[in-house]
């Protein structure tokens, strides 16, 4: 199996990244190396790999001949290239790409709402389309990348049609897309042409792909709200997989561990979250892959699958297994490839418990800290994001003061709330249109568990999270005192801003934040705060654009409460996951600088500075 290896080289404040090759009976090596090596895809025939290399600042595609030689370069986009989507008859590789001319001078004219995309900033025209090259002639360097698509829309990575001739991918034509949300599968000619709408509007289609007999798709029975599902496509339309579980479709994204949907023989594989793990299951709704392991990847070859995990001790580890029959209850044997866990470093592991909400709810947390230690100590509540992501109790790379707190006596409470992933859709959609209202109670209550148990004290209480984890450190303040210390990452203030300047602002509004925005706004209340704030937040995030820490800095500076804003150029929404390692590890660092600043470990007077 070839996987990625990404680090953080703090000398040169870059991540760099590599491709290695990990195989039953040899320890894994290094394949390429590097610095910015990404996306590995085999060939069919497993003679070759192709992956992405920037060339002069721009991914390209490479192809690295497994007999032996140097990687050959495949394209020269302007823009840059998408990762490989090799043809049937490996003769053919298709890829998702930017498009168009960008003038960084010229004046920036928007008609619709969707403009500009966080991570890209504005998006001058640019749109992502369908390119296809043929690989004998791209090696020897006379063959030209076909354009197979144009349009003012954004193709999604296409698959082939079993013969090669077509590829699928999906978009959102419509010229209200901008509005409403959408989605469907689309065909066109492997050699171009007018793209042909296979699905209805029945079902907003988010992805798609061709690995069995019929394509499979993830997308949403009608609006974007509650589970993805996964379906098949047929020459009737869109027939829904009846998994018999009350789960959301992982297809995996940045934060959001998952795989694609896929065939290993004659049995659909697909992954979904069940509490705060991502597991592997094969429909209609059978675990293959479980325990305490979340899974962000999985590949099949015949009955065969290998996939990457993360454990309470690895951020990562590739696994491979072979598949068991249907209907064998007896747990397929497992080989672990690689071992990426961190050496001479003891780890402290979260234990997952049950609390109670206020109406009877229950609702799951994650307790992290040094059990050795007894009586009540500081206490830090760490929101997550989405509204609808979920804490998972493995290793996390990215919140590492967790780690550090411990160490020094810290108690972390990890909560995932309604509207939490993994837990039904009923909990998934609890939130819609009561961000804040409803699950107040799902913080607070195991807090108060927590205090009572004689683990929290009650004087030492911090509060954190990003993205909508930032929102709830902004909105708990706004509801109670208790809290010495709040660190607001990524956040939201005020939602009635948020819905005309964020590059989701519309959808959010209307599908998420359904009802009186003015209610659910932080800063609707931001007069009753007096817990000292630190806002961190990445300058160029067009998802929670950096305007709303401003506003919450200035009104919290105008009431005399104590607040810090910290901004970190050039951070995108996802810094906190891909920025800069300086940016990353200053994060990191504030956080603990913070609590330390305001919150005593032992109990001692604390003198800000």
């Amino acid at each position: 199996m070839a996987y990625t290896v990404t680090t953080a080289d703090r000398d040169s404040d870059e991540n760099r990244s590599e491709i290695w090759l990990a195989a039953p009976g040899a320890g894994p090596r290094r394949l390429t190396g590097g610095p910015h090596d990404s996306s590995p895809r085999w060939s069919p025939d497993g003679r070759s790999l192709a992956f992405l290399r920037p060339v002069d600042g721009r991914p390209q595609l490479h192809l690295l001949p497994m007999d032996g030689g140097e990687p050959r370069v495949l394209t020269a986009a302007p823009l840059g290239a998408g990762p490989a989507v090799w043809s049937p008859d490996g003769r053919s590789i298709a890829y998702s790409g930017p498009c168009g001319d960008l003038d960084p001078h010229a004046p920036v004219v928007a008609d619709r709402l969707d403009h500009k995309a966080d991570g890209t900033g504005l998006l001058r025209g640019l749109t992502m389309q369908v390119f296809v090259l043929r690989v004998e002639t791209a090696q020897a360097g006379t063959g030209e990348v076909r354009q197979v698509t144009s349009g003012d829309f954004h193709a999604g990575e296409p698959s082939w049609s079993h013969d090669g001739g077509r590829l699928l991918f999906t978009a959102d034509m419509e010229a209200d897309r901008d509005l409403v949300a959408g989605g469907a599968v689309y065909s066109v000619d492997a050699s171009g042409g007018e793209p042909e709408r296979l699905t209805g509007a029945e079902v907003l289609c988010a992805g798609v792909w061709w690995p069995g007999e019929r394509p499979l798709v993830v997308g949403y029975a009608g609006d974007p709200v509650g589970h993805a599902r996964l379906f098949e496509l047929g020459a009737d339309g869109l027939a829904e997989v009846k998994t018999g579980l009350d789960r959301n479709i992982m297809m995996g994204a940045p934060g959001y561990p998952g795989a694609v949907p896929q065939m290993a023989g004659d049995d659909l594989l697909f992954c979904a979250r069940d509490g705060g793990f991502t597991h592997l299951y094969r429909a209609p709704g059978e675990k293959i892959v479980g325990g305490d392991l979340t899974i962000s990847g999985v590949s099949a070859a015949g009955r065969r699958i290998a996939y990457v995990a993360a454990t309470p001790y690895s951020v990562g580890d590739v696994y491979i297994a072979d598949l068991p029959a249907t209907g064998d209850e007896t747990p397929p044997a497992v080989t672990r490839l690689t071992d990426h866990a961190l050496p001479d470093v003891e780890l402290f592991v979260p234990r997952a418990r049950t609390f109670t909400a206020p109406d009877g709810t229950p609702v799951e947390g994650f307790v992290l800290r040094d059990e050795t230690l007894t009586g009540p100590g500081p206490l830090l509540l760490d929101a997550h994001g989405g509204p609808h992501n979920a804490w998972a109790p493995v290793f996390d790379g990215v919140h590492l003061y967790h780690q550090v707190l411990a160490a020094r006596g810290w108690t972390v409470l990890t909560v995932n709330p309604r509207g939490s992933d993994g837990y039904g859709e009923a909990f998934y959609t609890a939130l819609t249109g009561a961000w804040g209202i409803a699950d107040t109670g799902d913080f607070l209550n195991p807090i108060d568990e927590l205090v009572d148990e004689g683990i929290a004290d009650p004087e030492r209480l911090a509060v954190t999270g990003y993205s909508y984890g930032g929102y709830v450190s902004c909105w708990l303040p706004t509801r109670t005192g208790r809290f010495k210390a709040a660190i607001p990452g990524g956040c939201v203030s005020d939602l009635l801003s948020l819905a005309g300047t964020s590059d989701a602002g519309h959808l959010l509004k209307v599908y998420e934040c359904r009802g009186d925005l003015s209610a659910q706004s932080p800063m609707t209340h931001v007069a009753r705060v007096t817990t000292p704030t630190l806002l961190l937040h990445g300058e160029d995030d067009d998802r929670c654009p950096v305007g709303q820490a401003e506003q919450w800095f200035a009104a919290l500076r105008e009431q005399g409460v104590p607040v810090r804003l910290v901004r970190y150029p050039g951070g995108s929404h996802l810094f906190i996951l891909n920025g800069r390692p300086s940016h990353r590890f200053d994060y990191n660092e504030r956080i603990v600088a913070w609590l330390q600043q305001w919150i005593p470990v032992d109990g001692t007077p604390v003198s800000p500075s």
